[in-house]
């Protein structure tokens, strides 16, 4: 196959957008797993972690205004460079995330859980394999998958309806787990959100591939 400068330019974007994907399942992996250990220095090297996906990000926004702006890409090409810049900026937003997950486990610190960590790992599971789904999606030009990966989101909210009901029922029974029952929602809650922001990863790749752009119930 013969790709021309903008093909090779478009290409190299692609392979930044699915290196910061490969990062933002890291991040979260290592959030989660840093919280369910207890081990506030991992939860500290989250925010190193976090500045490698923001200068991704910024990359791949120069690199698309460049592209936009010197090669006037057709159609086509335009909504490729536009997707993914969308993309990483949903990404940037995984990072956040994550980072907002290590900042409560370093609030909670050494002290016992006040529930069994169950659903929230379970969160962790389910959006990290649809980043991996997500980003074979882009790979491969599959829209099909893309979709079903989105649709994947409603796992996740099923489980943070099962964490926000856990936690609650911790703080009713003891007045002392308040604190650290919010503490979960909120982990929860991020949880949550990092599912929306892949669903919308999902979009933005069928969007990329066939110019549809659609929203995934």
């Amino acid at each position: 196959m013969n790709l021309n400068n903008l093909d090779i330019n478009i290409n190299e974007l692609i392979d930044m957008t699915c290196e910061m994907m490969d990062k933002c399942e890291n991040i979260v992996s290592k959030a989660v797993d840093a919280m369910v250990s207890k081990d506030l220095e991992a939860s500290k090297d989250i925010l190193v972690l976090d500045d490698e996906i923001d200068d991704l990000r910024e990359y791949i926004r120069e690199k698309s205004i460049e592209l936009m702006a010197l090669k006037q890409p057709l159609a086509k090409d335009l909504r490729i460079i536009y997707a993914l810049g969308s993309i990483a900026m949903e990404l940037e937003r995984v990072g956040d995330y994550a980072v907002n997950i290590a900042m409560e486990t370093i609030k909670i610190g050494t002290e016992e859980h006040v529930e069994k960590l169950i659903d929230i790992p379970k969160m962790k599971d389910v959006t990290i394999g649809m980043l991996k789904s997500a980003k074979n999606a882009l790979k491969n030009n599959d829209p099909k998958l893309a979709h079903k990966t989105g649709l994947q989101d409603d796992v996740v909210d099923e489980l943070y309806s099962a964490v926000h009901i856990d936690a609650l029922s911790a703080m009713h029974k003891d007045k002392h787990n308040i604190n650290q029952g919010v503490k979960l929602l909120f982990v929860g809650r991020y949880l949550e959100r990092i599912g929306d922001h892949i669903t919308n990863i999902c979009e933005f790749v069928i969007y990329a591939i066939n110019g549809e752009m659609i929203e995934i119930d």
